[in-house]
């Protein structure tokens, strides 16, 4: 470990207090400087500028949301563990409104990996949807399309609390998009069931791997799949 690692999480730690107490959610690089006790070259040599403070603030609460999606219990059921997940997000973001801002709404100039990296973990989730049989689309398309709307919602939600009170309201925005994505249950009404297999079996293959198939042929195998899906 670095010596200046202890020093640089006490700055973020700093910021990300400033940033919580803060009524118009700002960050001041001096009044994180005295908090722990540094000169402001100090931050600038850890961080560049007070951008990338921020993006280091928002890329540690990706951590912090990740730990708490690592402690979600999982069921063994893929589409209800989604569901607890929508939800879990949606605490997050009520728990930590300006953190929450920070990470999810867009700043040209960030280079925060933040949002990519909560995408990729929708992803993997979505990814075992796929491979129940329980996705309609493939798992990166049903990814986009479930973050854009728990994105959408929680921001809406802290920006106008006395509007969300009813968390039935979530539920409905969540419960609409589900059933675009989601086919329920796996496999019934399934008016294309090629495109299902093949969601199903790419999937699997990239969950588990096979090793009746050269590296090759297995990659072979996931072109072709992906031809199939996307032509549907």
């Amino acid at each position: 470990m670095s010596e200046n690692d202890p020093l640089r999480a006490a700055m973020i730690e700093a910021a990300e207090r400033q940033l919580a107490s803060s009524s118009d959610h700002e960050v001041a690089t001096r009044a994180v400087c005295e908090a722990v006790g540094v000169s402001q070259p100090v931050l600038y040599r850890l961080f560049g500028d007070k951008r990338g403070l921020l993006d280091a603030v928002a890329d540690h609460g990706y951590e912090r949301y990740a730990a708490l999606k690592a402690a979600q219990e999982q069921t063994g059921d893929p589409v209800a563990d989604l569901h607890a997940g929508w939800d879990g997000h949606m605490a997050f973001a009520q728990s930590n409104p300006a953190l929450y801002q920070l990470m999810f709404t867009p700043r040209p100039w960030s280079h925060s990996s933040a949002r990519e990296r909560v995408m990729d973990l929708l992803v993997a989730a979505l990814t075992q949807c796929a491979a129940a049989g329980a996705l309609k689309v493939e798992p990166h398309t049903a990814a986009q399309l479930i973050l854009s709307a728990n994105v959408g919602t929680a921001l809406d939600h802290i920006a106008r609390p006395a509007l969300f009170g009813d968390p039935a309201l979530s539920h409905r925005m969540r419960d609409a998009v589900f059933s675009h994505v989601l086919v329920e249950p796996a496999g019934a009404n399934d008016a294309d069931p090629l495109h299902t297999a093949a969601l199903r079996l790419h999937a699997q293959l990239e969950l588990t791997g096979t090793e009746a198939l050269e590296p090759v042929e297995a990659a072979l195998l996931c072109r072709w799949l992906e031809r199939i899906t996307h032509h549907a």
